[in-house]
């Protein structure tokens, strides 16, 4: 029986590692798949997390920029088309890239294994979206909820680099399913990010969000900081 943690360096599977570690559970493989857009902070923050931990953390990186915009479709109505471009809610196709990477890593193993992903308490219901898999949710039988997962990274000293007193989700950083506010963070904190984020945009035949382009938040966050700084 293998045991593999699924880990994404947030803020569930960093407590739910830690945790892991702490009451001596058995661990032989812990999986870290890289979308290469996390933020700086969270890379930071994953190299911290390995100087603590006796296993290494095998980090797989995916192709996403091949993926977003290179792919040439085969099928259906976008057929010749390339690239997924920006996800939505009803396609996220990084999402599924990521699940589907771990699941090919898992298939070169002889052995049963025995997943393990960081879903708090209080998200309980995400655990159906994994039914007929052998998936274990630590945080869940321990109830220990989003809040307390987080209060307890901090308590050992894991802080993102101030990630979470920005954003409610800390992964990729250019997701268009982000709210509004924290797209404006991104814009007001991480220009050089948000200048990929731009280029990223032209690449793209789907639309960054149904209500606004790359450009437009660009423009409306511009705007949005002028009249502050008028109000000052």
């Amino acid at each position: 029986m293998k045991h593999i943690v699924s880990f994404s360096g947030g803020k569930d599977s960093t407590a739910m590692l830690l945790m892991m570690i702490e009451k001596n559970m058995p661990i032989d493989k812990i999986i870290c798949i890289d979308t290469t857009k996390e933020f700086p902070g969270m890379y930071r923050h994953i190299k911290k997390v390995q100087s603590v931990c006796h296993i290494e953390i095998e980090i797989i990186k995916i192709d996403f920029d091949y993926w977003f915009s290179k792919h040439i479709k085969t099928k259906g109505k976008n057929k010749g088309k390339k690239g997924y471009g920006f996800p939505d809610f009803r396609n996220r196709w990084c999402t599924a890239l990521k699940r589907d990477t771990i699941k090919k890593t898992e298939k070169t193993y002889s052995n049963e294994v025995i997943e393990y992903h960081g879903i708090a308490y209080d998200e309980i219901d995400r655990c159906k979206n994994n039914s007929g898999r052998n998936i274990q949710y630590p945080l869940v039988n321990w109830k220990i909820t989003e809040k307390e997962a987080l209060e307890y990274c901090y308590e050992k000293g894991f802080d993102w680099d101030g990630l979470y007193d920005d954003f409610v989700r800390v992964s990729c950083w250019c997701c268009p399913l982000s709210r509004i506010g924290e797209l404006k963070t991104l814009y007001n904190k991480y220009p050089k990010l948000w200048k990929e984020l731009q280029a990223m945009d032209k690449l793209s035949y789907r639309k960054f969000r149904s209500t606004y382009s790359v450009d437009e938040l660009t423009d409306k966050f511009s705007k949005d900081t002028e009249q502050m700084k008028f109000i000052k």
